[in-house]
């Protein structure tokens, strides 16, 4: 029985899925994995909680390792830079880090090269101390950095997931922390402002300073950076975090095959490319809204992981379709949680969706209860259709479990009215009788 070649460009979230969905269910299958960095399988959503030692160690942030495929009877290859690939012989053309060329054949590529940190081109980016955070290796330099006792002062530009994050890290770790954004508020991407509001309170109430509506203009220092310079004013900083956002990283493809309007790489829902024998996951390609009904970009590891199981198995030779995603998120920041699916209200009037939205605050479970929080939620709905497009929920409770619901309801288009009347349970260890989720779809329009 001839073997199907595949090579997988990429060994993290996307390329691992692929492989171990090839590897472990299709005997027919010959897979080679490259990857230039000298890791896999980091998991970079652990990285605040090890610098801000909320976590004792880096060691469990990573899941599999290399020896555990080439058990499984792959050929890879680390630290092994891909240069070019011939789409039309079908050859991969890669530089190992002692210099030696190397080429592989393949009958099937997946592209699985993830984003890259948009470094804005501003004087002084290139001064030590201004660093980004993505891989393992940024990681350790950035807690390499927080442990030096001159490095005082912590500025990070993006309040966007990473950078919240990474300035609760740099607080706990004893710095005093500048949060800068463009934008008015944090995470306006995954939360409106009802919402963000209050995340902005736990972030000034713990400390961190907060300087939102400032763009970054320039890093000044001899050698190391010393300051920030902002259209508002200069701030003394000894280190800069860059957190400001990522892009597709689309360097090997992008003369040959189709792209989105931001650079990702454009794939149907089996995660075809515009040529047949390349599927693109994770990170460098499209995925596929449920909330929009459309084709768009949502870089998550929960995406890359489900779109290279997806990839694997239509190479594998079971067709499957992807059933979409919501975009699904979440964060703990100084034991805040914020947790939302689909769109925001502001999101939605962006796209020029016509939406209404009902939000309810309660507390969590009856008020006889002790170790009780208050519970914000707000359902965003389409107002003809009405069907439910996105939630958000925050409390100091975990309530994280609820959007999983939402997530669904958006994916099954379930309506507003539908949740009015939903059988939830009661127990005042957990809810309350007129829970605000039922509220909530009871009040809306």
């Amino acid at each position: 029985m001839s073997k199907t070649k595949t090579v997988i460009v990429g060994a993290n979230h996307a390329g691992i899925a692929a492989a171990n969905t090839l590897l472990d269910t299709y005997p027919d299958q010959e897979v080679v994995m490259i990857d230039r960095n000298t890791n896999l399988s980091y998991l970079g959503c652990g990285t605040a909680l090890w610098v801000g030692r909320q976590i004792e160690s880096y060691e469990n942030l990573f899941y599999t390792n290399k020896e555990a495929f080439e058990a499984k009877g792959a050929k890879i290859y680390m630290e092994t830079t891909v240069e070019r690939i011939d789409f039309n012989e079908k050859i991969v053309y890669c530089k190992k880090h002692n210099g030696e060329a190397v080429t592989e054949s393949y009958d099937k590529l997946i592209l699985a090269t993830g984003s890259a940190p948009i470094n804005p081109e501003i004087p002084g980016r290139d001064l030590k101390n201004v660093e980004f955070l993505k891989l393992f290796q940024d990681g350790q330099t950035v807690d390499a950095a927080m442990a030096r006792e001159e490095v005082k002062t912590v500025a990070v530009i993006g309040a966007g997931y990473i950078g919240v994050e990474i300035a609760e890290a740099a607080k706990r770790r004893g710095k005093n922390v500048l949060l800068f954004d463009a934008a008015q508020r944090c995470l306006p991407n995954y939360y409106d402002k009802w919402f963000t509001d209050d995340m902005d309170k736990v972030l000034a109430d713990n400390g961190i300073e907060l300087h939102y509506g400032e763009l970054a203009k320039e890093y000044k220092g001899n050698e190391k950076v010393e300051s920030i310079v902002t259209d508002q004013g200069e701030y003394a900083v000894d280190l800069v975090i860059n957190a400001i956002g990522f892009r597709p990283n689309n360097g090997l493809g992008k003369d040959h095959l189709e792209l989105f309007a931001n650079g990702a790489y454009l794939v149907d829902l089996h995660q075809q490319t515009s040529d047949p024998s390349v599927y693109a996951v994770g990170d460098c390609a499209t995925i596929f809204s449920n909330a929009v009904q459309q084709t768009t970009y949502i870089a998550l590891a929960t995406n890359a992981v489900r779109s290279g199981i997806v990839a694997a198995h239509n190479i594998g030779g079971t067709s499957l379709e992807s059933i979409g995603v919501q975009g699904s998120n979440g964060i703990s920041i100084f034991g805040y949680h914020m947790v939302s699916t689909g769109l925001t209200v502001q999101e939605s009037e962006k796209i020029g969706l016509n939406i209404k939205y009902t939000e309810f605050e309660d507390l969590q479970k009856p008020g006889f209860m002790k170790d009780n929080n208050k519970v914000k939620i707000r359902i965003v709905y389409e107002a003809d259709s009405r069907r439910i497009v996105g939630a958000q929920m925050a409390s100091y409770e975990d309530i994280s479990m609820g959007i999983h619901m939402f997530s669904l309801a958006i994916e099954e288009k379930v309506t507003i009215d539908k949740l009015k009347l939903l059988d939830i349970f009661f127990l005042p260890h957990f809810n309350q009788p007129y829970n605000y989720i039922t509220m909530a779809a009871l009040s809306a329009e």
